[in-house]
């Protein structure tokens, strides 16, 4: 009897051992210490550590990987086992993330983390559960403005000019109802594509605009903070489902705290960026009267709300 439970214990052992150890590929689109770097690094210092080295994430920083569709297109492919995404790009998986993209549903990172970490939040995560992503922290995405090569001081001068977006539908639909023209192109060419004169403005947070020196090329700032959205860490259900119980925990509590590590991180540097981007030279204009913008933005805002089953959450934020 005690021959039998002996040789059992090895095999209890080796099991426990197959099942946990892994280490998992984490993409990032941002360079060394920029904050949702600093918070990665935090991820997976806390999950080597509670998990004591069972589950390991290695850090791919600043694209090279590969873009951020590409980067989706992996983690679909099972290429990729996590990643720290923007909404946009999402909404091809999950269209309802969209509603988090709508101009001016949030009024600033307060706001929006009062309902993304609450039902709002909850609901969307379950969505986002179904087509394969796990999310492990809401990310703040920062609040996004307009800056141009030329002055821009009111929603008329933005008309007729070659504005960058990504490949999210409801950028390109924001900007031709602008009267600007979108220009879709990776984040990693836009700097190229000032210095080129292939495109007039581009639209982002603080950070982004003075980390990757477009501040140097486009030095005119339309403060319009036109969207204040989340970004997401997430893994990919696959990779999740390779975790113990027991790390799984582990994980999903080191996304949790890393998230918060984040968005003190960022508002620290939203405002060092500020500072940082003044001394270069950059002007800043107000947006004044934001009825110009709701009035042509509208035919975007009623197409959210067709589209949404959040319909009563999204009446509830705005009514906030």
């Amino acid at each position: 009897m005690k021959k039998t439970m002996w040789s059992v214990v090895p095999l209890v052992l080796w099991c426990s051992q197959a099942w946990s150890q892994v280490e998992f590929r984490l993409w990032n689109i941002h360079p060394e210490g920029y904050p949702v770097t600093e918070a990665l690094e935090n991820f997976a210092g806390r999950v080597q550590t509670q998990t004591q080295g069972r589950v390991k994430f290695k850090l791919f920083n600043n694209a090279v990987l590969g873009d951020q569709p590409k980067a989706i297109q992996m983690f679909k492919a099972g290429e990729l086992d996590a990643g720290e995404f923007s909404i946009g790009p999402l909404a091809d998986a999950v269209p309802e993330v969209n509603v988090l993209s709508r101009p001016f549903l949030f009024r600033d990172s307060k706001h929006m983390f009062s309902n993304i970490d609450g039902a709002l939040g909850k609901r969307i995560e379950e969505k986002l559960l179904k087509a394969g992503y796990v999310v492990l922290g809401w990310y703040d995405g920062g609040s996004r403005s307009f800056y141009c090569v030329k002055p821009v001081r009111t929603p008329k001068d933005l008309v007729g000019q070659r504005i960058r977006v990504g490949q999210a539908k409801a950028a390109i639909k924001m900007v031709e109802l602008l009267g600007g023209t979108p220009v879709v192109l990776p984040f990693k060419d836009v700097y190229d594509a000032f210095k080129d004169d292939k495109i007039d403005c581009a639209e982002n947070n603080m950070p982004s605009y003075e980390s990757t020196g477009h501040m140097k090329l486009a030095k005119y700032v339309y403060l319009t903070n036109h969207n204040v959205a989340p970004e997401v860490l997430a893994i990919t259900a696959s990779s999740w489902k390779k975790l113990s119980p027991q790390d799984q925990v582990a994980v999903m509590e080191a996304g949790r705290q890393s998230a918060l590590f984040m968005r003190e991180r960022w508002n620290a540097r939203v405002e060092t960026s500020r500072q940082a981007a003044l001394k270069q030279g950059s002007q800043f204009a107000p947006m004044g009267d934001a009825s110009v913008l709701f009035k042509r933005l509208g035919p975007l805002f009623n197409e959210y709300l067709q589209k949404s089953d959040y319909q009563s959450e999204v009446f509830m934020v705005l009514s906030q």
